[in-house]
């Protein structure tokens, strides 16, 4: 998380997930207990009757790791509300080193296929040529572009 720091991440401007994690709990990373509570308030997000902002639905985080490399992470909405249905879908990733996208989202889908999420729900920016072939190199149908959006639908099973 230090590297994503150093790397602008975290700042106001900064609305992906890492970027709120940075800046709710990385002065507080540096102390074993403080990082596992950090976890345990992860974990505990996966579950349906834990406390969360309004708007967000239950979701699981995966973190995809090689040797003592963090290499990026994905978040399992459970479900889809009006905004995930038009702008976030089910699974968002964040990746740290190029080359992992397309292994993370094949390790993801069969997680969300125990979620009951038989058709995921992904999308990334319009002129993000990289995430598109990603999202299609692992079964992704395009359906529609939404709000500067691409959104595709992938198989889980």
């Amino acid at each position: 998380m230090a590297e994503c720091s150093a790397e602008g991440r975290g700042s106001a401007e900064d609305g992906s997930t890492i970027g709120a994690d940075l800046r709710e709990f990385a002065h507080r990373w540096a102390v074993p207990g403080e990082f596992a509570a950090y976890v345990d308030r992860l974990r505990s997000q996966a579950l349906e009757d834990s406390p969360r902002p309004d708007g967000h639905v239950p979701s699981t985080t995966l973190w995809w790791i090689q040797d003592d490399d963090y290499l990026g992470c994905l978040a399992i909405r459970h479900r889809l509300t009006p905004h995930l249905r038009e702008i976030g879908g089910h699974i968002g990733y964040s990746v740290r080193r190029r080359g992992h996208a397309t292994a993370m989202l094949r390790a993801a889908l069969p997680v969300a296929n125990q979620l009951d999420i038989e058709s995921a729900l992904v999308t990334c920016d319009v002129d993000n040529v990289a995430s598109r072939k990603v999202i299609e190199s692992n079964g992704g149908v395009f359906e529609d572009q939404r709000s500067g959006k691409a959104r595709f639908w992938v198989p889980t099973a």
